[in-house]
């Protein structure tokens, strides 16, 4: 590509350049390489709890002041093109004048700062999937994303690289690429732990340490009785939970019912022969009455 004389490259309609990055994509997709872009719906690049806490702290950041807007609108036009996170690395390509490729190197949460982080959650994090959706108490979600000893990672844990001609610490590409961060987070937050080099499941293991299970049997106003139980599944329950319902009587045996007994009709012959021997009588008694 042709540059003028200050090395800035001409420029490309936004519809014209993602284009041409898509197709080259593609490219990269039939060869094997995985290929998953960031879409932005409207206008808010994040909703959820962790999307928002990352772009928030990249804007509590003076450094990135300056850089962060062109980075918005160009993660808003579909430019991140291509976008993978794995433990200490961001792997994106943004479309520009040119396809350009970008590296973020993220320094690995430190062992004694994630098991501080671990111990100070104790006994308040009882799920995963709670932790995972930023429904914990506020005083948990503020130690986790607490600027600098958070989870999150400061400016001096990131070593930044972009291949285009913008000579700046952090580009708009770079800039673009923090923020496809963010909006990858609402679907995957769980990629934020894998990113940093840390278990999120530490916590939840720290939490049932911290918190023994009481002796205490549960509040009797939240015991169901039996009859809730027989309203809420629509069953007879027995008086006594304790005590096993009676086994059942076993039926008795129906009395066989006798057929009355069936006459054996006589065959053919034998009804010829009563007929013959009635005839006879029939004629022997009309003689007798000539005489």
């Amino acid at each position: 590509m042709r540059y003028d004389d200050w090395g800035w490259a001409p420029y490309v309609p936004v519809a014209v350049r993602r284009r041409n990055a898509l197709r080259e994509m593609e490219k990269r997709r039939k060869q094997g390489h995985p290929v998953s872009p960031v879409t932005i719906e409207g206008r808010t690049i994040a909703r959820t709890f962790w999307g928002k806490a990352w772009c928030d702290n990249l804007e509590r950041y003076s450094d990135y002041a300056n850089r962060l807007p062109r980075g918005r609108t160009y993660v808003r036009n579909g430019s991140v093109v291509n976008l993978e996170l794995t433990p200490g690395q961001i792997h994106a390509h943004v479309a520009g004048s040119d396809l350009y490729e970008v590296i973020l190197k993220v320094t690995p949460v430190a062992k004694t700062h994630w098991n501080s982080l671990c111990a100070d959650c104790a006994g308040t994090i009882d799920s995963l999937v709670e932790l995972l959706q930023g429904r914990l108490s506020k005083g948990v979600m503020e130690r986790i994303c607490r600027q600098g000893q958070g989870l999150f990672p400061a400016p001096s844990e990131l070593k930044l690289s972009c291949d285009c001609p913008d000579g700046a610490h952090m580009c708009k590409h770079v800039a673009a690429v923090l923020y496809g961060v963010g909006a990858r987070l609402d679907h995957q937050p769980e990629l934020l732990f894998l990113l940093r080099g840390v278990d999120e499941k530490d916590l939840i293991a720290s939490a049932s340490k911290g918190a023994p299970l009481s002796s205490q049997g549960p509040a009797s106003g939240k015991i169901l009785g039996d009859e809730d139980l027989s309203a809420l599944f629509g069953l007879d329950m027995a008086e006594d939970a304790g005590t096993p319902p009676p086994a059942p009587k076993p039926a008795k045996r129906a009395t066989p019912v006798k057929r009355p007994a069936v006459k054996k009709t006589a065959g053919r012959k034998a009804v010829k022969k009563a007929a013959k021997k009635a005839a006879k009588k029939a004629v022997s008694q009309k003689k007798a009455r000539k005489r």
